[in-house]
């Protein structure tokens, strides 16, 4: 069995008496180490998905597994990364990466060594004893995944974490998780609509589409990593997405480009 197995996983709700389909017979297995991408347009249940996957709402059809084991709520081996940052406003920066930390029961001097290893690894060490409304959009992001990753999770689930920012930081962005990614060798689960960051990122690729939210596609992403946003092949990739996600079709697509 994969690291993480959906099986006919559905997700309803009630809203002023009447029943609403979130999610419907969703069918995916994800290996350890990949990065993945939930991309598809609003109301599609890319962030459903993702909640279910983290346990913070969970499906009442189907299943979900994470190494074997169904998930009943959220896990402390998992952490996850939202648009809004999440940053205490009382707390300096240094002081938000080690939050996690305290929760763990980590003696102080290991905390403040294991935040300023990752405050370096997202290139924040200079900006430790600054407060968050000192930062840019950017920097506040950057401190959001250098608290996630300093616990040392298992999975990383990234809900639009850059859908605020400006382009130009974005994509610096964008080059800065590619870069933890190959260092950490985490699992991640990034929810998009955004078709180029989609191909940026992800090893795989999991289009979803609304009323109910179904996986529609699953196209691997035939790139490495040092990855050229104006390459032919790359152009190519966001093509054959874009007709994908256009295309009229009940049945699930697996796809190789």
């Amino acid at each position: 069995m994969s690291y993480i197995h959906i099986e006919n996983a559905g997700k309803t709700f009630k809203e002023n008496g009447q029943e609403f389909t979130a999610l419907l017979d969703v069918n995916l297995d994800i290996e350890k180490g990949e990065f993945i991408c939930l991309l598809g347009p609003s109301g599609c249940g890319k962030s459903t998905l993702l909640n279910a996957i983290a346990g913070f709402d969970l499906v009442n059809k189907g299943s979900i597994k994470i190494d074997g084991k169904e998930v009943a709520a959220p896990s402390d081996r998992n952490v996850t990364i939202f648009q809004n940052y999440g940053l205490l406003p009382w707390r300096t920066v240094i002081k938000n990466v080690e939050l996690g930390l305290e929760a763990k029961k980590i003696d102080k001097a290991k905390r403040r060594e294991i935040a300023k290893k990752y405050l370096g690894l997202v290139k924040l060490e200079k900006f430790e004893n600054s407060f968050p409304r000192q930062l840019s959009g950017g920097m506040k992001q950057r401190v959001a995944i250098a608290r996630a990753l300093a616990v040392e999770p298992d999975i990383v689930f990234m809900d639009e974490p850059f859908g605020a920012l400006d382009a130009i930081t974005r994509m610096k962005l964008q080059d800065d998780i590619l870069e933890i990614c190959k260092n950490e060798k985490k699992t991640i689960i990034f929810v998009t609509h955004d078709i180029e960051e989609a191909v940026y990122l992800a090893d795989r690729i999991v289009i979803m589409t609304p009323n109910p939210g179904k996986v529609k596609s699953v196209i691997t992403v035939p790139l490495h990593h040092l990855r050229d946003r104006t390459s032919g092949d790359f152009l190519l990739v966001r093509d054959k997405i874009f007709d994908l996600l256009n295309m009229k079709t009940e049945e699930l697509i697996e796809y190789t480009i």
